[in-house]
């Protein structure tokens, strides 16, 4: 299945914006993310070295916000977008 994964702010300079993906069937949100970012772990990453989200990492499906706690178990189908914010700021 054909996933699209973007990244804003920093995470865009970072990874790049939009990443048109191949994904098996089933495939979850996080490993939508893994598949683009690759191993690379540090203290700017959307991972951690544990290979964990890091909490203040804001991801969306379809322009939907999806909680921590649920990103691993959310499964993507053909023609899913995924959105990857780094925190938001402002007053």
């Amino acid at each position: 299945m054909k996933v699209r994964v973007r990244f804003f702010a920093q995470f865009r300079e970072r990874y790049g914006g939009t990443h048109e993906i191949d994904l098996p069937e089933g495939a979850t949100l996080l490993e939508a993310v893994r598949h683009v970012i690759g191993r690379e772990r540090d203290e700017d990453s959307v991972m951690d070295r544990d290979d964990r989200l890091r909490e203040f990492v804001i991801l969306m499906k379809n322009g939907v916000r999806i909680e921590q706690e649920e990103v691993p178990t959310i499964n993507l189908e053909d023609g899913d977008e995924v959105a990857v914010f780094p925190p938001v700021a402002g007053g």
